[in-house]
């Protein structure tokens, strides 16, 4: 079923630009009342300047048409400034909708190429902004010149008739041959922009094991098939486009042969032969300017009707209110999850619940579940049922730009951003010294960071690539417990840790259970789970068992399920373990 379209954003923001089109509409009112001018002129001179040999009639109708051209001109340097800027006011309108809805969709989709959207905004702005909109404010005086024409002679009328239909018939010709191929190489160019961007990602991989080659070919077969529907697409629409231009030039002469003909009969006179074939140029031009430019409208309706379901399917948020600083109890609720994009829950019914200070491990085999309990902890993944809470609220009503600073998050592919170590420590947000230097030092990373050259201010480009696997996860950690945050989650925060590291990292943790933070844990090394106070371990998506470290183990040892556990002394007082099934396979 076709999709129904309500009022949207978009169309909010463009009735905000009526003032503007108003104004652009009357600009071009005054300019095609002010193209007659040619026509007169042409009139004037062959019916009053030759007949009466007058060159002072001559000179002031050309010293008059010559400021009527300069008028025109600075008309339509002032339409196009207009122009340019409603489609900046446009952009301004729009482009924070535009970036969180992308950011939404791949939040819950996993899209590959959020960016997109933004590219099909500017790509509006584009179009808004340039001269082919023109086309669109002249059409509706094509009606005007046309009666013009039929006051001449019927003749000329009927000759401009004839050409404007068969230029709207080779519009549409066009339309229908390039609509198909342009969706297809639109799609096809997106997605092999997408595929190699993942695999120039992992340019080491490549140059290690000699795969340049192969990929490369693969990509060059969807690049090629790009190149011959853009080559299809190009040559049809040339072809429509030369005929357009062939069938005007051919009017404007079979006009003057038709002038021609009706002075020779004294039905007009030379000069409205002359004039009349101005006018019918007059007639042509916008409709031979919209075939020209109608590769600009069907991206402009393409990119219109993707950014339209963007925003129909990811609204603005509504404005939530502000609730308390959280202090970091945390109930999860009969939980069902899937990966964005999928329907198949992956979890099933999670249910357990942390106090103010906690340090709980999350344990299980691989692919078991446990990054994926961590994005539901943090908000990143919404549950297909059951609630995540945190301090009793659901944690995706929150608003996420109040609630980020009392949150850490950690996950276990580490990604730094372009800026200097101290801003990505910070978040990005605004400087405080102290903190950073504070945050670095729980993750025990200050001297590491003070070792390079320019210290805290070192610049790291895309993803950190300069710092070793370590020295990221350490670097994320500072950024996870930037200002204290009161609900930490650590996704495997010491994979790429050596010993010195590995102790820094217990230190850290030891330290914010003492400041009463919460903290999630999930980890292999036994070494780690000796500072938690209680234990989760899933396997397959679901629960097997959850209460006090030592009770929890000692259950697991007696089901033969860890040769060894570690020794730590219990941190608080825990209530009896909850062992909801018997494991079937030994932890990894």
């Amino acid at each position: 079923m076709p999709r129904q379209y309500k009022s949207t954003e978009l169309k909010k923001a463009l009735k905000g630009t009526r003032p503007a089109f108003i104004t652009l509409l009357f600009f071009g009112s005054v300019i095609n009342m002010l193209m007659l001018a040619p026509a007169i002129y042409m009139l004037q001179v062959y019916d009053r300047v030759l007949a009466s040999q007058n060159t002072t009639t001559l000179l002031m109708l050309t010293l008059l048409i010559v400021g009527l051209y300069i008028v025109i001109g600075m008309i339509e340097f002032a339409r196009s400034s207009v122009m340019i800027r409603l489609g900046n006011r446009l952009d301004v309108k729009l482009n924070q909708l535009v970036f969180n809805a992308a950011f939404k969709r791949k939040i819950a989709t996993g899209d590959n190429n959020p960016a997109q959207a933004l590219n099909e905004l500017a790509q509006i702005r584009q179009i808004l902004s340039g001269n082919s909109l023109f086309a669109l404010l002249d059409i509706p005086w094509t009606p005007f010149y046309l009666l013009v024409a039929f006051l001449v002679h019927p003749l000329l009328g009927y000759l401009s008739l004839g050409g404007i239909v068969i230029l709207l018939c080779l519009t549409l010709l066009t339309e229908l041959s390039t609509k198909t191929p342009i969706q297809q190489a639109q799609m096809l160019s997106v997605s092999n922009s997408i595929i190699l961007n993942k695999q120039l990602q992992n340019s080491d991989t490549i140059e290690a094991m000699g795969m340049l080659a192969t990929l490369k070919k693969h990509w060059l077969e969807g690049h090629t098939k790009v190149m011959v529907l853009q080559t299809h697409i190009a040559d049809k629409s040339a072809v429509y486009s030369s005929l357009s231009r062939f069938v005007r030039v051919l009017l404007q002469s079979v006009s003057l042969g038709a002038g021609a003909l009706l002075v020779i009969a004294g039905e007009i006179t030379p000069g409205l032969m002359i004039a009349a074939s101005i006018i019918l140029g007059r007639v042509l031009s916008p409709v031979e300017q919209i075939i020209s430019s109608w590769k600009q409208f069907v991206q402009f309706r393409s990119g219109w009707k993707q950014l339209t379901h963007l925003l129909e399917d990811y609204p603005a948020s509504k404005a939530i209110l502000t609730l308390p600083t959280p202090k970091g109890v945390i109930s999860v609720e009969g939980v069902f999850a899937a990966p964005p994009g999928q329907k198949a829950a992956t979890l099933r019914n999670i249910s357990f619940q942390l106090e103010q200070g906690e340090v709980l491990g999350i344990i299980g085999p691989s692919a078991s579940g446990k990054s994926s309990l961590a994005k539901l902890l943090v908000g990143v993944w919404q549950p297909l049922a059951g609630k995540v809470r945190l301090d009793g609220a659901d944690i995706c009503q929150w608003d996420k730009t109040l609630l980020g600073p009392s949150m850490g998050y950690l996950p276990q592919d580490v990604e730094l951003f372009d800026g200097s170590i101290a801003q990505n420590i910070a978040r990005f947000g605004e400087a405080n010294s102290e903190l950073i230097v504070a945050a670095a030092q729980l993750a025990g990373v200050h001297e590491m960071i003070l070792r390079l050259p320019q210290g805290y201010d070192t610049r790291l480009g895309a993803s950190g690539h300069q710092l070793s696997g370590g020295q990221r996860q350490r670097i994320g950690l500072a950024r996870a417990v930037y200002n204290n945050p009161a609900f930490i989650v650590l996704d495997e925060p010491n994979a790429n840790l050596d010993d010195a590291g590995e102790m820094a990292l217990l230190k850290a943790i030891n330290a914010l259970r003492a400041q009463g933070q919460t903290v999630v844990l999930i980890s292999h090394r036994p070494t780690l789970l000796g500072v938690v106070n209680k234990v989760l371990l899933i396997n397959e998506g679901a629960v097997q068992a959850f209460g006090p470290r030592e009770q929890v183990f000692a259950n697991l040892r007696q089901a033969n399920m860890l040769k060894s556990v570690p020794v730590a002394p219990a941190v608080v007082s825990e209530p009896p373990v909850e062992t909801h099934q018997t494991p079937r396979e030994a932890l990894s």
